[in-house]
């Protein structure tokens, strides 16, 4: 099955370029397409700064494009953006379908000094739950925001469900290139199963920093190796995900029938 991660800095209102790649990875065959965290809103710290009824009305504009996009399109769409509900902003992961609509909130926030979502989202911190997953074209996929990467308990899920892929949207920075593929490559092997992660790309600058996201975007495969990746520009990355791949790992290494023996 064909997929794809589209790597581009947040674009406002516009959806121009949305279009643009949207028809190109349907005439190449994309069953399903991966947006970066960011892209569809401004960045978080942005965010602070801007009026609720502005975040509301570019989200449900940008939500409506891809709706549009995904009914034209026959294709899968999936896309963090913020979601206003009375008044207050949650942070949300959308699976847009050619006829459906439906939402994985985030359950891990950032909360640093220097980039505190938890407090500035309202997203409820309570019981971990499992991340959204779904069946599309014979395979089984899990959601998951990039910051939740790191937290096994939202892993069990995926050994548990058969996952066959991660989606995995980031808005990676700090030069933290080598250490977000050694984690995802991990993290595929060891549950052997792919990571298909976009990471957003653009810069946003705070008094005399500027925060540089720098693309880097990645198809790892259930045997912990990197197939396709991005460089840090405005790119299309179109990748195949195969069925047949993800069981030849989980028979070779064993590691799923090992923890089965012990349940």
């Amino acid at each position: 099955m064909k997929v794809a991660v589209l790597q581009l800095q947040s674009i406002g209102m516009s959806s121009t370029k949305l279009y643009h790649f949207v028809r190109i990875a349907q005439k190449k065959g994309v069953k399903l397409l991966l947006l970066g965290e960011y892209m569809l809103n401004s960045f978080f710290k942005e965010l602070e700064s801007t009026p609720i009824s502005m975040i509301k009305e570019q989200s449900e504009h940008q939500l409506s494009v891809l709706r549009e996009m995904a009914h034209r399109h026959n294709m899968v769409i999936v896309a963090p953006i913020i979601m206003i509900k009375k008044k207050a902003p949650y942070k949300v992961i959308a699976k847009i379908s050619p006829n459906s609509i439906s939402y994985y909130h985030q359950q891990f926030l950032i909360n640093y000094p220097h980039w505190n979502e938890e407090k500035y989202f309202a997203n409820p911190v309570e019981g971990i739950k499992a991340p959204m997953s779904f069946s599309h074209e014979g395979l089984k996929f899990m959601i998951m925001g990039g910051f939740e990467l790191h937290f096994d308990d939202l892993w069990y899920y995926a050994s548990m469900k058969n996952v066959d892929c991660v989606l995995l949207p980031t808005i990676s920075t700090f030069e933290s290139h080598e250490r977000w593929k050694e984690i995802i490559k991990t993290r595929a092997f060891t549950h052997n199963c792919y990571i298909l992660r976009a990471n957003r790309i653009g810069d946003y600058k705070e008094d005399d920093y500027t925060w540089h996201f720098y693309g880097d975007s990645v198809l790892a495969n259930p045997y912990g190796e990197i197939e396709e990746h991005l460089g840090d520009s405005e790119e299309l990355m179109i990748a195949e995900i195969d069925h047949k791949k993800v069981l030849e790992a989980r028979r070779g290494w064993g590691f799923k029938e090992a923890l089965s023996k012990r349940q």
